[in-house]
């Protein structure tokens, strides 16, 4: 397995799907990359030499692009951010609710977790 950035690649895949796996990495900056690297994009990921995984990292430095660790500590800085100058994004983030409207008396089951059912009364 090619190891770019930290992260094993799965041989058999072609190149821009295997790039995919890089977190940070979609579908059209892994074409992206294959495009400025120079490389074929039916290119299995097993078939990478030392030169290619080395054109690989520089096009993402040269770039610019915030790839794997950079990016997740990014993201978590920007929610730490929000919720310690507790503005109504933060605060719905530190609750585990929905943060971009959505409704909340019916569905958001996936933010807000399995039901809890409180105060059952039981008739005699």
């Amino acid at each position: 397995m090619p190891r770019l950035i930290g992260v094993d690649i799965p041989n058999n895949k072609k190149l821009p799907y295997a790039l995919r796996y890089i977190y940070g990495v979609g579908p059209c900056r892994a074409d992206l990359i294959v495009e400025q690297a120079g490389l074929n994009p039916d290119m299995r990921a097993q078939d990478l030499t030392e030169e290619n995984i080395n054109k690989i990292t520089s096009v993402i430095i040269e770039n610019g692009w915030k790839v794997e660790g950079d990016l997740r500590r990014e993201i978590i800085s920007n929610l730490k951010r929000l919720q310690a100058i507790k503005c109504y994004r933060g605060i719905r983030h530190y609750r585990g609710l929905p943060v971009r409207g959505q409704r909340t008396s019916t569905n958001a089951r996936t933010r807000k977790g399995a039901r809890k059912t409180i105060g059952v009364i039981r008739k005699k």
